[in-house]
Order: C-alpha cells, then sequence, then structure tokens
C-alpha cells in the first residue's frame, strides 16, 4: 500500500501517523533518562524528517515565529557569560531544536490529532510506571507516595493531570464518539488513579482547577461570542473576588492541611527565597541557562543536601518564574512570559470571538493548566519535556489563520441555532 508523500504533512489526514509521533513523543519525554539518548534520537526521527517530504509547507515562514524563539534563543545566547559555558550551549541547542520538533507537529497535525495522541501517550506512560513504578519516602515530611517510574510524585502527577485534561476535553470540545471516547474514559480513569496513588498536592489542585475550567468553558459555547465575552468577564471578576474571600477567611490553610502540607509548602517557600537570593546577584542576564544545578557549584550543593537530593540532578527552584530569572535574568524572564502571556490571551481571543473554534478551546485549557503549574513546576524550561512541547505547539498555533471547526461542545445547541449555524456555512 502506498501512502502519499502530502498526506503525511497535512493536518486532519495523517490522524494515524500523527497520533503515533505524539504518543511516542510523550512516553520519550517521560522516560529519556532511563533509555538514553537512543530515545531521544527517535523523538528527532518523528518530527524533523517531515522536513524532507514538503519543507515549505512544514517549515512555513520562521520570521513570524521570532517572539516564539526569542527565550530559545536567548537561553543560547547566555552561553557567552555562564558559570557553565559548555553546559548552556549544549542544553540550549536542545532547547531550541525542541522548539523547532514542537512548531513542526503545530503545522502537520490539528487539535484533534494532538489530543488523541496525548491520550494514548499519557496512557502508555502510567501503564509503563504502574508496571515498573515504585513508592518513594518524602524525608521532608516523612510521606510515602507512589512516583511511578519516575523520580518525582509531581512527574508522574503531571502526566495524570494531562491525562484527565484531554479526556475531558475530548468529550466537551472535541465531541469524540465510539472508539475514541472510550480511550479518553479509560485514559481518564487511569488518570484519575494515578493522580491519587501520587499524592502530589500540586497536580490534584492544578488537575481539578483545570477540569472545572474546561465545564465553564464548555457552557460558554452555547452563547454567542458577544454574550460569552460579557459572562466570561463577569466570572472572572466573581472568581478573583471569591478566591480572595475564600484566601482571607483562611481556606488557604485549610486547603494545604487537608494535604498534609504546612505554610512553608514543605521547604518551597525557603527554596523560594533562596531563588530570589540568587537571582539579585545577575538581575537582567542570569548566570546562564541550566548552569545553576551544577554538581561541584557550592550553592547547589548545599541546597541538594539541605533537600536529601542524593543524586544531586534533576532539581530545581519549583517555580518557573524563580527559575527564569535566575538562569537567565530579567531579560529571559520577560520572554519566557510574553510566549505564556501570549499564548493564553491568543487562544482566549480566539475562543471568545469565534462561532466555534475547538481549536482554541483545547489549547486554552492546555495553556491555562501550564501557566497555573508554573508557579509551583518548571515544566516549560526544560528541553524534552511534555511541558515545552504543548506550549510551544498552541503558541505556533496562533501564527494560523484561526479554523472555525463548529460548535465546540457535545451536541447541545438548540435545533433553531444549528440550523443557522448550518445556513451561515452554507453561505
Amino acid at each position: 500500500m502506498r501512502i502519499a508523500k502530502p498526506s503525511l504533512v497535512t493536518p486532519g489526514a495523517n490522524g494515524m501517523y500523527g497520533v503515533a509521533a505524539v504518543a511516542a513523543s510523550l512516553f520519550v519525554f517521560a522516560y529519556s533518562s532511563r533509555f538514553g539518548q537512543v530515545s531521544i534520537l527517535a523523538y528527532y526521527g518523528l518530527w524533523l524528517p517531515l522536513v524532507l517530504v514538503d519543507y515549505r509547507r512544514v517549515l512555513g515562514n520562521y520570521t513570524r515565529y521570532l517572539w516564539i524563539f526569542a527565550f530559545a534563543i536567548f537561553a543560547c545566547l547566555t552561553m557567552f557569560w555562564s558559570a557553565a559555558p559548555s553546559q548552556t550551549l549544549r542544553t540550549g541547542i536542545q532547547y531550541l531544536s525542541h522548539v523547532v520538533c514542537a512548531l513542526i507537529a503545530m503545522r502537520t497535525i490539528d487539535s484533534r490529532t494532538l489530543a488523541r495522541g496525548v491520550l494514548i501517550g499519557a496512557g502508555l506512560v502510567l501503564a509503563y510506571s504502574f508496571a515498573f513504578g515504585v513508592y518513594h519516602a518524602d524525608p521532608l515530611d516523612g510521606t510515602v507516595s507512589f512516583v511511578g517510574a519516575f523520580s518525582s510524585k509531581n512527574q508522574l502527577g503531571f502526566y495524570a493531570s494531562l491525562g484527565v485534561y484531554f479526556a475531558v476535553a475530548a468529550i466537551l470540545f472535541l465531541g469524540e464518539r465510539r472508539l475514541w471516547l472510550a480511550v479518553g474514559a479509560a485514559v481518564g480513569l487511569l488518570s484519575a488513579y494515578a493522580l491519587v496513588q501520587s499524592q502530589s498536592a500540586t497536580s490534584v489542585l492544578t488537575t481539578a482547577a483545570i477540569a472545572g475550567c474546561a465545564f465553564g468553558l464548555a457552557m460558554l459555547t452555547r452563547l454567542s461570542p458577544q454574550h460569552r465575552k460579557a459572562l466570561f468577564v463577569a466570572g472572572s471578576v466573581a472568581l478573583v473576588v471569591g478566591g480572595a474571600a475564600f484566601i482571607s477567611a483562611g481556606g488557604y490553610e485549610m486547603v494545604l492541611g487537608a494535604f498534609g502540607k504546612d505554610a512553608t509548602l514543605t521547604g518551597r517557600t525557603y527554596l523560594w527565597q533562596q531563588g530570589i537570593e540568587a537571582a539579585a546577584a545577575t538581575p537582567w542576564v542570569g548566570v546562564g541557562y541550566q548552569a545553576y544545578w551544577v554538581q561541584g557549584f557550592s550553592e547547589a550543593e548545599r541546597l541538594w543536601e539541605e533537600f536529601y537530593i542524593g543524586t544531586r540532578s534533576g532539581f530545581h527552584f519549583h517555580n518557573t518564574f524563580i527559575e527564569a530569572v535566575v538562569e537567565t535574568g530579567g531579560i529571559g524572564l520577560a520572554l519566557l512570559c510574553m510566549v505564556v502571556v501570549v499564548t493564553v490571551a491568543g487562544h482566549l481571543r480566539r475562543f471568545l470571538s469565534a462561532d466555534g473554534d475547538r481549536e482554541a478551546a483545547v489549547l486554552l485549557g492546555a495553556g491555562l493548566l501550564l501557566a497555573m503549574r508554573a508557579f509551583v513546576e518548571i515544566d516549560i524550561m526544560n528541553p524534552y519535556h511534555v511541558g515545552s512541547f504543548l506550549l510551544y505547539f498552541a503558541a505556533g498555533k496562533l501564527t494560523l489563520p484561526a479554523r472555525r471547526s463548529g460548535p465546540v461542545s457535545v451536541r447541545w445547541p438548540a435545533p433553531r441555532l444549528a440550523a443557522a449555524t448550518l445556513a451561515r456555512t452554507w453561505r
């Protein structure tokens, strides 16, 4: 059987390849530390060869992506003043090439293929963790939690969060039926179970929040764009006021207590303080991308010892903004925040304005999940990480014309509204 080359790079026509490529990419992101460089080469082999099929369609006009590449390019430039220049150059190139792969994926697959691939990938990652995973005791709070095949319960929790969100998105936004509805339900249940087993407060809270946002967005799709905007603004104001009242009434401490956490968030507030002090030494340009947590450097060694990190690797400040300002300074922080803010705001604008943009709804939810986790994790700062892959995929979609793909919700418009929508389509 022959496969036409253009079908490999045409969104919507390459469903089988796209789902397999995204799923395999997620598995590599999760376990590249276990399988080594061969898995990373396999990841590049999934996306880079597509350039040879049709380089114009796959690459597009990269001058439109300068704002997307800005942080990655600056991360590479920090080599010139880095405390560990070889480390910065190597990881900077890895991050930049990782962004290129995400943009290739963005131009060759659509949001439905992405969601299906993430569902399969998250399911494989969690299944592997349940098959070969272990439990770890946290020396800081004395709890024992399931970390799967990862080194941290938060990493397992993140993949569980992705499984839950994309299962919800597949039903509410993409209206999946039959086989993919069953796949979404199965992966969603497996992810929810993994979330409970991981006991990751970060992942549980952000997953609950993003699931609530998804249901709220689905309800908004029942309204016209004008009413949708008005209700969104009113709901946002009510959420801010209600959140402030909840915190002032002691709700913050109550939530922490429910997860067995204290006011220091198991030492994270101390870690944030240390990061802010480190950033003060080089506030504008930082110490160099990936040049702080280096073996042999006194401050990194001290923090590893204080937090019982025997491997002396895989640790960070548990805050994207602090990590960014320490490594790349205020300039790098501004460039990274620009990508995050523009991505979330851009898809929000498309969602509120368009009659039915499924892609904007799916990618808006993913962007919100990454933005929420940015305050406690660094999902978008590392190469070969699903968080950075999704961020740059979503950012790149903003450079393409918005696609009106019919009602976002699951077939719940009234018959009269559905007839009107069909009439507008035929015009």
